[in-house]
């Protein structure tokens, strides 16, 4: 019973990083899109120019979270404990 148990949180810890690992990569990929091709966001950004710097937080932040939950994925399945805490 108590092995059935971590097997479940050890899935489950999978799942829950390996959904941050897809926001992160959705995050850096529009953030990647946004700066590449700006001529769709031309007029918002001509409206505001604080707006393009934007883009290069959500980079930022999808670079990081993109890492985080990679490297939380390979922890839990590993059950590495130095991947968990980083």
């Amino acid at each position: 019973m108590e092995g059935d148990c971590l097997s479940c949180m050890k899935y489950l810890m999978f799942l829950f990083n390996f959904f941050i690992f897809l926001g992160g990569a959705c995050l850096l990929g529009l953030g990647i899109w946004v700066i590449v091709d700006p001529t769709g966001f031309r007029e918002i950004v001509a409206a505001n120019p604080l707006l393009f710097t934007g883009a290069y937080i959500m980079l930022a932040m999808g670079a990081m979270l993109f890492l985080l939950g990679f490297l939380g994925c390979c922890g839990a399945i590993r059950e590495n404990k130095c991947l968990l805490l980083f």
